[in-house]
Order: C-alpha cells, then structure tokens, then sequence
C-alpha cells in the first residue's frame, strides 16, 4: 500500500484494480443476487394499474382474439406496459423496448420478471400486435381516459384541435407512379430522352433533376410501393416526406387528449377536424357521460364556413380564426353560412377568444412535443395505417397516464426526473442573485426583506426534501 497525507490526516492509498476473467458460476443463491431500488415512477404506476383492475380489463378485451387452448402467450398486460415504457422511456422501435426491458433491473421489476426470466423479444410483440385489432387499443386509450375522468381531469367543455405529421416509414425513392408502376429514375429517363439525352448515367439524370423546372410530386400520381398508405408532404421541419397526419383532440381545462385521430397527411384540416370532433364526443360520452362539448378552438386551417355552420347547429361555440381574404360573397352561400362565420369572427376578436387561441397553442404544441418528440412518436417504424394508427393512440393513453401520474400523485416521467431537480435549484439561485443584486445597489425594503426570507424558507424546504426524498410533490409545486 502507499501511504499519502491529505487535508492533515493520514490515508492509506488503493491498489489499482485488474480486470480479470471469470467462472461463469453455475448455481446462484437468489439471496445474493444483487437487486437495485426501482424507480418511484413505476413502482407508483403499477399501483394505479392494480387499483384500476387494468390486467384483468384489458385480458378480457382480448380473449376473443385468442385460442381457448395451447400455449400461453404474454399476458396483455405486460404486452402494454411495454408499450407504456417506449413512451415513458423514449424509444420509438419495437426493438427498442424489447431490449431497454431486458436490460433494466428497474423495468424488469415494473413488468414482473425475475433476473432468471426472459423478457418478450421484439418478435412476440409484433405477432401480438397482429392479433390484436385497432379496436382494442382505442379501448386501452378509452380505458386510461376514465381514470383521468374519476380524478376529476376531465372537463370536455372546451377542446383544441390541431394536427402533425408522423415520419413514415418508407423513403420517397420507393415511389412509383400509380399508372404504370414506373418508379421515379424510370420517370426521369423519359423525361431526359424527350430532352434529347440519349442514355443517360446516374450522375446525368441527377443533375437533369436538379435543373429541371416544375419540379412537383403529386400524391394523385405517385403511390409509394412499400407503404401505400402513407402520403408525400412537407415535415415540420421543410423536408418532403412519406407521412401520416396525427390529430390530437385536446381537453383546455385539463390538457388531457381526448382523441387521437390518425389519418392520410394529405387530408385537409377541415376535412379531419369535423371527424376528431364527432369521434371525442364519442369517446367523451363512454369515458364521461355527463361531459359534453361546447366549445372549439382551432387554428386557420380548420376555418370553414360549412363545418362553423354545423358547429352552429350542434350548439357548439366556434373559436376559429379565418383566413386572409379580400373579399367574401355571400349571395351564392346559405344564410347559415354567413351567420356562423361573422358570429365566430365576433367571439375570435373578443378577449376570451384571444385567451382560448393562445391556450390551444400551449397545450396541443405541449401534447406533440411529449407524443412525437420526447415520447419517441414522430417516426414510424410501422407500416399501413391501422399500424401506426395503433402504436400512436397507446402512445397518447401513455401521455394521459403520465399527466394522471403527474397531477395526482405528483411525479414526473423517468427522464424528466432530473431536469425536475435542476428546475428548481436553478429558480432558487436565480432568485438569490436577484436579491443579492438588489443588496449590492443599496436597495433596503419590506418586499427584499421578504424576499430574502422567503429564499431561506425555500432552500431549507428543498434540502429537507432532499434528504427525505420527497421531491416530487416540490417539483409539482414549483412547476
């Protein structure tokens, strides 16, 4: 050993440490096992699964999809809570969850297997979701949607609407023309031989492309051969792609997702928005009979004066800004049209209008953002629409259950654990500097003295939290 002298008292050194090879043991004590502290999330989440009876509701909507004999498959069950943990954790594959469930103490624990059992393989998770149909993946959604309804997070007054695209999982070089299957380099040869290019490389019909004027693609010309039901569009982020169009119907009160309207990205929004509408008062009338619809906020693509007009007749208030036009006749329209349009116009200039617009904004943005970006949604790895109408409306019950998670039981998802923490010490030293800058300039009042205190209240709070771990209720708080 050597022997070092640090901060005045004498410490023994450490041997550097080698890697060796190992005996694969052949027996192992369970007792010496080594076992990590599951995560407070989950260990709360299948509490609220067991005092929802979720395993035994959702085993029986889906025993009419299985034999009555031969071998057991995986438990419904655990099936979903899969599908939960590639919301919860991030991950946007099959293979993903598959993987990050085998090779996590913590979600092994969540799922109920032991370190000697293996975890269903990414294989069994797509025959599974095979078997079962889209229906009873709208029932798991529904399912999580009355909890929210028990606890009081659901209100269905007023709802936003708003759509985004989902990255399909096919590349446009796999588009071919709908009518003779011509695929897109055969395309541009005819185009360049009518041009007089006479067989031309790669390389040449490359930069013919580029130089070529009136470059567009149409869906009503091109189909794409590995997933025709995905539709070429323009991203979020400018690219052109294959996509689908998803359509969150959101709760304003509660921000909690009504419905989950996946369809063609070619869809115009007026088109879908009548339909997401009609589907979450459905759901709202079997999840919450007493909660009914009374007023929609959207953005200028689902201005339509046929659809305000409807809205009218369903005696629902419209918040709909209109699209900018110079002139409108009305001479040619029915009278309905008219008086829904310039009594939405009114209520859209009004302050609560402006309010209600603004809060649409945040709450469907902020649902995108947990689905699509954190929650591992916005690219398909599925193909055809009732697949990823599928894995998209699990990921949104996840988003219900974690808002559920949040409100009521006051912790946050897995991976926003942290950034939780880092929230909150920031607001206290943000709030420190503050009140030491206002010192420093001589400034002496009853409001600094408060604050002052306040920030030594509030730091003894979050150290005595700590030690306690009783973070999460503080996270909620100061949120």
């Amino acid at each position: 050993m050597i022997e070092w002298r640090g901060r005045g008292v004498d410490r023994k050194g450490m041997a550097l440490g080698k890697r060796q090879q190992k005996q694969i043991e052949l027996f192992i004590v369970r007792d010496q096992i080594v076992r990590t502290a599951a995560h407070p999330f989950y260990t709360k989440l299948n509490a609220v699964l067991a005092e929802g009876e979720f395993d035994a509701k959702v085993e029986a909507l889906c025993e009419p999809c299985y034999a009555e004999g031969g071998r057991p498959g995986i438990p419904p069950g655990i099936y979903f809570r899969m599908l939960f943990i590639g919301y919860f954790e991030g991950l946007d594959s099959q293979r993903g969850i598959a993987w990050r469930c085998a090779d996590s103490l913590s979600l092994r624990e969540f799922l109920g297997y032991e370190v000697t059992e293996p975890t269903p393989v990414h294989v069994s998770m797509t025959m599974i979701r095979k078997r079962l149909p889209q229906s009873v993946y709208e029932e798991v959604f529904k399912l999580v949607l009355g909890w929210l309804a028990q606890k009081k997070l659901l209100r269905g007054k007023t709802v936003g609407i708003d759509a985004t695209t989902l990255e399909a999982n096919a590349a446009m070089k796999s588009i071919v023309r709908r009518e003779d299957g011509a695929d897109w380099k055969e395309y541009l040869r005819e185009l360049a031989h009518a041009d007089g290019i006479e067989n031309p490389t790669d390389e040449e019909l490359r930069k013919f492309d580029r130089k070529r004027k009136g470059k567009k693609t149409s869906n009503k010309e091109w189909v794409s051969k590995t997933d025709p039901d995905s539709r070429i569009t323009k991203m979020k982020d400018g690219r052109t792609h294959l996509a689908y169009k998803a359509e969150h119907t959101v709760d304003l009160e509660t921000e909690a997702i009504v419905c989950a309207h996946v369809t063609h990205a070619d869809v115009g929004d007026a088109e879908s928005g009548v339909e997401s509408l009609i589907l979450a008062q459905a759901t709202l009338c079997e999840v919450a009979p007493e909660a009914e619809i009374k007023e929609l906020v959207g953005d200028k693509g689902y201005h339509d004066n046929g659809n305000l007009a409807q809205c009218e007749a369903w005696g629902i208030r419209t918040f709909i800004p209109e699209r900018e036009q110079k002139k409108r006749r009305w001479t040619d329209k029915p009278k309905e049209y008219e008086k829904a349009f310039r009594a939405n116009r009114r209520r859209v200039r009004g302050a609560k209008g402006k309010r209600l617009n603004r809060k649409r904004g945040e709450s469907n943005e902020r649902s995108f953002a947990h689905v699509c970006e954190t929650g591992g949604g916005r690219r398909m790895w599925l193909r055809g629409m009732e697949n990823v109408t599928k894995a998209h409306v699990l990921k949104c019950a996840g988003f219900n259950l974690g808002l559920l998670m949040r409100k009521v039981y006051g912790l946050r998802k897995p991976r926003n654990w942290e950034e939780g923490d880092r929230r909150i010490w920031a607001a206290i030293f943000a709030t420190m500097a503050v009140s030491v800058a206002a010192l420093i300039a001589g400034e002496s009042s009853e409001a600094l003295h408060w604050v002052q205190s306040m920030i030594l209240s509030l730091t003894t709070a979050a150290l005595w939290l700590s030690v306690h771990r009783k973070w999460p209720r503080l996270k909620i708080a100061l949120y």
